[in-house]
């Protein structure tokens, strides 16, 4: 398996999800810079947390228009497993692979503290190596985390059991239904606010954020 973590002016999350892939699960990975336009001998393409473009206009809205992601996009119809974390997530929405919109937390403020998630769906290539209700520890940093839909797309994904996690007990951003990461209809995509590859070994304080990833070796 070979993997692509993206890189985009303002990514600060890059070298965490390099570090995480290689390092903690031997996983080949490149750091692709969001200039390029092709991704056909990558398995696995991985969207980074962090600023892209420094949040300028929209949490990105801006990284949407790189050549980067009309090579995403194509691969995304071939299947292959896009995983985008925060701001990476932002960047799936407004990439349109994703439905929905982040907008600011409920209380304006950027947000740094771990949460508790609860596991929606096991029966995706990221979420295999989970229970259905299993709780795990990982960390969020961001300010526009706050998930909104409309209620017909609310229910399309509860429908098509498309949340793959809620923040459980408390709910940091005001998401709607407490979603914290959800996939597209055919389920190689997932897009999450919390940061796995953060909590992935033991001395960050949660390995946790390890599921994901061995669900996906799997």
């Amino acid at each position: 398996m070979k993997f692509a973590v993206i890189v985009f002016p303002g990514s600060n999350c890059d070298h965490d999800a390099y570090h995480v892939l290689k390092n903690q699960f031997n996983i080949s990975v490149d750091f692709v810079w969001h200039k390029n336009n092709k991704l056909n001998k990558y398995d696995g393409i991985l969207i980074p947390g962090g600023f892209s473009y420094g949040d300028y206009l929209r949490t990105g809205a801006i990284a949407r228009f790189s050549p980067i992601m009309k090579a995403v996009i194509n691969e995304s119809k071939k299947g292959k497993i896009i995983l985008g974390i925060c701001n990476g997530f932002q960047i799936l929405i407004e990439s349109g692979l994703l439905p929905g919109a982040l907008i600011n937390n409920k209380k304006m403020k950027f947000l740094s503290q771990n949460v508790v998630l609860e596991t929606v769906n096991n029966n995706s290539v990221f979420t295999k190596k989970l229970l259905k209700g299993q709780e795990l520890i990982m960390p969020i940093a961001h300010k526009q985390g706050n998930y909104i839909v409309s209620d017909d797309i609310l229910k399309q994904l509860e429908d098509q059991d498309r949340i793959a996690f809620r923040y459980k007990g408390n709910n940091p951003n005001g998401s709607i239904s407490s979603i914290a990461g959800i996939l597209n209809s055919q389920k190689n995509i997932l897009g999450m606010m919390p940061h796995p590859e953060r909590a992935a070994e033991d001395i960050l304080g949660s390995s946790d954020g390890k599921y994901i990833f061995e669900s996906i070796l799997k």
